[in-house]
């Protein structure tokens, strides 16, 4: 008779692990926010137990507080690289053309509202102040526009995360003109 030999389980480093759990948690918090996600979702999803997910982030707070830096370092990093060796104006229409494409992925953009719908807690809206702060500082730099265009730059982009929030692009009446469609499938 053949013993079939178990592969050792190779364990996966602490950084990898923590990627796993934010990806995980980014799913669960996105959709649910931050009352309705259960933790048990979260290590459940990342394929861990609960006690683990507790030793990577001592709080339910804690991971989404993280998220929430995440995600808007990740618009950051996305408006820098797009405006690289630019400034003025086309700074500014390579960073709107750069977030059109971030906002196609629907978990970073419903995290995003996530974030501002849980501003009611302290730490949460300084977490979010801040990372909205560095944003619009990374603009103005960048940039060199003014103040208002700078504005307007902030408010065309929240409008944009409404309307893919609710899918707008998809839809095809009069109201819903002023959005980017979703490109037409060709066969």
């Amino acid at each position: 008779m053949t013993e079939i030999q178990e592969k050792p389980r190779v364990r996966m480093p602490a950084a990898e692990r923590r990627e796993v759990v934010l990806r995980a948690a980014m799913a669960e918090f996105s959709v649910h926010g931050f009352a309705g996600t259960s933790t048990e979702d979260v290590a459940k999803r990342a394929g861990i137990s609960q006690p683990y997910l507790f030793r990577l982030f001592p709080t339910k707070k804690a991971l989404f507080l993280a998220l929430v830096e995440r995600c808007f370092q990740r618009v950051q990093d996305t408006f820098a690289a797009a405006a690289d060796g630019l400034t003025g104006d086309d700074a500014l229409a390579a960073m709107a053309d750069a977030y059109e494409l971030l906002l196609e992925d629907r978990t970073l953009l419903l995290l995003q509202m996530q974030a501002y719908a849980a501003c009611e807690d302290p730490e949460t809206r300084d977490t979010t102040r801040t990372g909205f702060k560095r944003l619009w500082e990374l603009v103005e730099r960048i940039t060199g526009l003014p103040y208002q265009t700078v504005v307007d730059f902030f408010a065309v982009g929240m409008l944009m995360n409404v309307a893919a929030a609710m899918n707008l692009p998809a839809v095809d009446e009069r109201w819903t003109r002023w959005c980017p469609k979703e490109p037409k499938a060709t066969d």
